[in-house]
């Protein structure tokens, strides 16, 4: 019997660029309500905001930008401009519009997949707009599935890959964040792959589970091939 049978790939930072979108939001943000403090201490009120706010609007930039619009007037004490909220708005239609980059080898990796496995996009986030970074990036139908979860826990993936596949155990997950993309795959039974980016947002930061069986980290998609060569070589 085979080691793995399902592989499922996180979309944002994993097979495209993202967060890099949101870093360069944010330091327009800070730049516009520069008088009423330094980067760092608007980043930090934005973070906690996007924190508070992730249990109302989910993940995306929907979100990101009404959490915007809410620092702001926190900021100001309630007198943010009618004009700085037009330009927050703006900053948003202008990352939901942004071309999708693919990450380095990102195709290839898929392409050499496809065949052999069951191939499923595991993502969280707005419904619209990564449906819209799929179908831009191209990729699409390299995928057996495609499921945009509201967040990623062990049930998700118990859910996900008894749905596409032959359960958990016999699947893995290849994604960026070891909050959302590993641990809670490997709880529930799967191999969980991290593959790290430079620019991971930092509420998906946590601890690497180096004593984990299952776990593997790569430096880039190019390594996975081998990678899952080498766990069904040790299974067979």
């Amino acid at each position: 019997m085979r080691a793995l049978t399902t592989i499922g790939f996180d979309a944002d930072d994993t097979l495209w660029e993202n967060e890099s979108f949101f870093r360069l939001t944010q330091e327009r943000f800070a730049a516009l309500l520069a008088e009423h403090g330094d980067a760092d201490t608007i980043g930090r009120r934005l973070f906690e905001t996007e924190k508070r706010n992730l249990e109302f609007y989910g993940f995306g930039i929907k979100g990101f930008t009404l959490s915007m619009i809410e620092t702001a007037v926190q900021l100001t004490e309630g007198r943010v401009p009618s004009r700085a909220i037009g330009e927050i708005l703006g900053y948003g239609r202008e990352m939901l519009r942004h071309p999708v980059q693919a990450m380095p080898d990102a195709r290839e990796t898929l392409e050499g997949l496809a065949g052999a496995f069951r191939l499923v996009l595991v993502t969280k986030g707005d419904l619209f707009d990564q449906e819209r970074k799929l179908a831009a990036s191209g990729l699409g139908d390299l995928f057996h599935a495609v499921e945009i979860v509201s967040d990623k826990s062990e049930a998700t993936y118990h859910g996900v890959f008894g749905r596409h596949g032959d359960g958990a155990k016999r699947a893995m997950m290849v994604g960026n964040s070891l909050r959302s993309d590993v641990l809670p795959a490997l709880a529930a039974g799967s191999w969980g792959v991290h593959v790290p980016h430079e620019l991971t947002w930092e509420y998906e930061h946590a601890e690497a589970p180096l004593e984990a069986p299952r776990f593997r980290r790569i430096e880039t998609l190019a390594e996975l091939p081998a990678l899952i060569a080498s766990i069904e070589g040790e299974a067979g």
